[in-house]
């Protein structure tokens, strides 16, 4: 074949035009179903060529495509269809089905023939692209409105910061419905860089893959780097392709990622975004430091401002971390969010650390109470409601604690009405939210700590009950 693979799915190769040519057969049976500029779709979908293939369709009509995690229950479809309100839905999960019409993944869609390769008609800048799901201190996840503006600003910081080029060759393990699975598979198929996507994470196949299709960049979250770091065999593959292997999502754990490299020679590159600007910093591809996540990217400016006044301090001193650039999201759904993240201009990471002398940054604290498990926000409050649903629970506050495979794992305190079966309890988040915000454990107290305004004290719950699992 003389065309170059832009996307190779299991044993299917997909060339660019290809893409194109199925981007616009999808394109134009959206249009029938009376998919129109301006109106917002719904893709909910498993890890498959598809994925991409709807989301080029979609930016084709002028439309926005709104995320929604595979890994969602009814109760949270139903909110996100809620607040994004779609007119049209796209994808293979049985949910998104139960709830609209939807035009299912696995229906067979005729080529546009001779479609441009490439993206496809230019679309307004100013129009929403993408709206991604991102957790907030009220509990009920808000949607984040990026538009073909920001959401291209942050595909060229991420290639720019990457060093990402057509003779890269990458592979994606991680859902695309997550903002830095989109951002890994529109860069790469705008760059030209070759791409793998997987249906799912596997370990053995992920390392496989990094031997024979010689992958040259790697992206990690902190399970993915624990479970290279404790492979019993991981010195038997060969991973000399690689260049770096980019760690994201959450801080590194240096121990883990000095342990990989000491065994594979290969270093690390950490990086630092969010949802609602999702590229901040990167380090240095040559030079990459375990202690810092980096400096801000060309195109974002930063600054610390005091947790106390507001105001912006100087190098070295601690703050929050807030950051303005091109890529920044447009807002929030609901619209009335958005002011309490984004303050003249700067957007509020919620993250607490310093910046030096050199532009380094170094994250060490969250003024927002989320819990990020796995490089996926969790609500406290979101979890809290299902289990004061449940008959035996009179309190109960939800809290992280650091955990060296997921960043951090949840706790739920309960104080129980007589009786509680803290399995029950867990088994209950699991039933009616995704898998990664069911708690890791419930430990059963007396009573939740909380100051006279009913503000529930985690730190103390932390100190107490701060521990990732029973030993």
């Amino acid at each position: 074949m003389s065309e170059q693979i832009a996307l190779v799915f299991e044993e299917r190769e997909y060339g660019a035009a290809e893409l194109a040519d199925l981007a616009g057969g999808l394109a134009a049976e959206l249009a029938r179903r009376g998919v129109r500029a301006g109106e917002r779709v719904a893709l909910m979908s498993s890890n498959r060529p598809e994925f991409v293939v709807a989301v080029q369709a979609i930016w084709r009509l002028g439309a926005a495509v709104v995320l929604f995690s595979p890994a969602w229950k009814r109760a949270e479809v139903e909110h996100a269809l809620a607040v994004t309100e779609p007119a049209h839905a796209v994808g293979d999960h049985p949910v998104l089905g139960e709830l609209m019409p939807m035009l299912h993944l696995d229906e067979p869609v005729t080529p546009e023939q001779g479609a441009p390769p490439g993206p496809g008609p230019e679309p307004d800048p100013g129009a929403d692209a993408v709206l991604v799901f991102s957790s907030g201190t009220t509990g009920l996840p808000k949607a984040v409105r990026h538009t073909h503006a920001s959401f291209r600003a942050a595909v060229r910081h991420w290639r720019d910061a990457l060093h990402l080029t057509g003779a890269d060759r990458i592979q994606i393990t991680t859902p695309p419905a997550h903002i830095l699975g989109l951002l890994n598979i529109v860069t790469a198929l705008e760059t030209g860089t070759w791409l793998r996507l997987h249906r799912r994470f596997d370990l053995a196949a992920m390392l496989r893959h990094i031997e024979t299709d010689r992958i040259t960049v790697e992206m990690a979250v902190a399970p993915i780097a624990l479970a290279l770091a404790s492979h019993p065999e991981l010195e038997s593959y060969d991973l000399s392709s690689l260049r770096y292997i980019m760690w994201g999502a959450t801080p590194v754990t240096a121990s883990v990622a000095e342990t990989v490299t000491r065994r594979t020679g290969v270093g690390w590159v950490p990086a630092y975004g969010a949802s609602e600007l999702p590229v901040i910093t990167c380090n240095p591809i040559d030079g990459a430091r375990l202690d810092s996540a980096g400096r801000a990217v060309p195109g974002v400016t930063l600054r610390v401002v005091s947790l106390e006044t507001g105001e912006p301090v100087g190098p070295g001193e601690t703050g929050e971390i807030q950051a303005r650039s091109d890529s920044l999201m447009a807002g929030y759904l609901p619209a009335e969010a958005t002011a309490d993240a984004v303050v003249d201009g700067w957007y509020r990471t919620g993250d607490v650390g310093h910046i030096d002398a050199g532009g380094w940054v170094r994250l060490t604290d969250r003024s927002k109470e989320m819990i990020k498990v796995r490089g996926f926000q969790v609500a406290p409050a979101e979890v809290e409601a299902v289990l004061h649903g449940h008959p035996a629970v009179a309190d109960c506050a939800v809290f992280g604690v650091p955990d060296p495979a997921d960043g951090e794992a949840i706790v739920a305190a309960v104080a129980p009405h007589g009786q509680a079966d803290p399995d029950e309890l867990v088994a209950l988040v699991g039933d009616r939210l995704a898998s990664y915000k069911r708690p890791s454990r419930v430990v059963l107290v007396p009573e939740i700590p909380r100051l006279p305004s009913g503000k529930v004290l985690r730190r103390v719950l932390k100190e107490r009950h701060g521990r990732a699992s029973d030993s």
